[in-house]
């Protein structure tokens, strides 16, 4: 009994080592790399070597911290705070040990922090609660004293509200900005231009001074035309049709085109993506050499027709595990910051990497299933410990068995290939089957021999494909064995 309780110790103390701590350090030690990495031809210019010259932005989008309002339970029941506890402790795990061990120069949050940001108002605790959470996961507190790491962020729905809801409560707007700066802004990164804008106001109403006050951003934007790439960062996604191919990580059905309007003021509620008019004027404006988006919370990259030509699409799945993807994931993306490089084209400046984070439900589904074999173990060993070795050493002999039946019969399939059967007539007309030793040969034997003795004629008739690698010697002895087991039982 004291074996099987140090054995079950040994199996769980491995099972959750690596299913709480090691899990989220296998993506920086073999599952991904920064992209510009593993382009190690591309960072030879003129003899001199410019892999160290990029910067490394990693990319985080939906955490959608658990509240009041994401389960139908009291604000208070265990169940809401035991699911909260653990999605909030998955995230911080994937940030500490599986994202910033990448040493990223940049962050960026794509939006979607709280899952009912935009409920939350002001005097509510449960909003500075919030809030609180968000910047123990991500650790924003040390990441914002350090000057190494710098951090971006995009208001998502969750966090500002769609058209309808902000033009009805423009202080959520307000707060935002106070806590997490400017909805559209610009910023320069290496030698590209990252373009943030505020997707959930592009579609509202013409009239709405959030909207007008987006399209200003991106036609004063458009006004500065150079030739530094840009990356277009906006929460929803670009317009795509019905059931446009995602590409293989993509793990969820693709969802239909949705845009649900209020009834009045047709103020937009809730969008799946940009609407396609939209798209364009943001794609033809802006000219972006790449797009980055987040809020359908699966992974999905499509390619976008504008005027100046395809543009690239990669909407980054949720860092959770609790929101609808059972394969969360962050994106690591490499920006030059060299000079240089004339000519270079954008694939030379902008480079991705998708990464996946451990699969926090299977994870769980493997515990509750190694409960169950303890469990099991544990009622039946203690009466049945003899009788379980009896059957375990049962199953040992009858693999054995099977095992060397299976070994006799290659073997005696290998001693047939050396061998070549031969009728024989004796002077009464009957007919025997010798099997006889094959002559190894280089080259096949054409033509049958007839040769006479007496009153029998023995003819090569049977024969099979020569193996010359086996061992003459053992064939032979093995041929003869057979030929005189077979006259013996002709003589019975």
């Amino acid at each position: 009994m004291w074996n099987l309780t140090v054995f079950l110790s040994l199996i769980w103390a491995l099972n959750l080592l690596y299913g709480e701590w090691f899990a989220y350090l296998v993506p920086s030690l073999w599952t991904c790399s920064w992209p510009h990495l593993q382009r190690p031809s591309s960072s030879l210019v003129n003899g001199v070597d410019y892999s160290s010259n990029y910067v490394k932005i990693a990319v985080v989008t939906d955490p959608q911290l658990m509240d009041r309002t994401s389960l139908p339970l009291a604000p208070k029941s265990l169940a809401l705070e035991i699911a909260q506890f653990y999605t909030d402790l998955y995230m911080r795990r994937a940030f500490l040990s599986s994202v910033l061990p990448f040493n990223p120069d940049v962050v960026l949050f794509l939006g979607d922090y709280f899952d009912g940001g935009d409920e939350l108002t002001d005097d509510d605790d449960r909003w500075q609660e919030s809030l609180g959470h968000f910047r123990h996961i991500f650790n924003l507190n040390m990441l914002q004293k350090s000057s190494d790491i710098k951090v971006y962020y995009l208001s998502g729905n969750h966090d500002t509200g769609y058209s309808a809801f902000i033009s009805r409560k423009p202080e959520i707007v307000k707060r935002y900005e106070r806590e997490f700066g400017a909805r559209n802004f610009k910023v320069k990164l290496g030698k590209v231009d990252f373009i943030a804008v505020d997707a959930q106001t592009l579609d509202g109403h013409p009239r709405s001074n959030f909207t007008s006050d987006t399209w200003d951003f991106v036609k004063n934007v458009s006004q500065d035309i150079s030739s530094t790439p840009r990356v277009l960062l906006t929460h929803i996604p670009l317009y795509r049709s019905d059931w446009t191919p995602c590409g293989p990580n993509r793990f969820s059905p693709v969802i239909n085109q949705r845009i649900y309007h209020a009834d009045r003021d047709l103020e937009i509620v809730y969008q799946n993506y940009i609407t396609k008019n939209s798209t364009n004027a943001l794609l033809d404006l802006i000219r972006p050499a790449l797009v980055l988006s987040g809020h359908d919370h699966d992974q999905c990259t499509v390619t976008h027709m504008s005027k100046h030509g395809s543009v690239t699409e990669h909407t980054v799945g949720t860092v959770s595990w609790q929101q609808g993807n059972l394969y969360p994931s962050f994106m690591l993306l490499s920006v030059s910051n060299s000079t240089i490089s004339d000519g270079s084209t954008p694939e030379d400046d902008i480079s991705t990497q998708l990464c996946f984070l451990p699969m926090q439900t299977h994870i769980y589904l493997w515990y509750l299933s190694l409960f169950a074999m303890t469990l099991v173990i544990v009622l039946l060993w203690p009466a049945n410990e003899v009788l379980i070795f009896r059957k375990l050493g049962d199953l040992m002999g009858y693999i054995k068995h099977l095992y060397n039946s299976f070994s006799n019969r290659v073997k005696e399939k290998n001693e047939d290939e050396n061998c070549e059967y031969e009728e024989i007539w004796d002077a009464e007309g009957s007919m025997h089957l010798i099997k006889k030793t094959k002559k190894v040969s280089s080259t096949s034997l054409n033509e049958s021999s007839s040769v006479e003795r007496g009153n029998a004629v023995m003819r090569s008739k049977v024969r099979k494909q020569m193996t010359p690698d086996i061992d003459a010697t053992s064939a032979a002895d093995a041929c003869e064995m057979a030929s005189l087991i077979t006259n013996l039982k002709e003589g019975i």
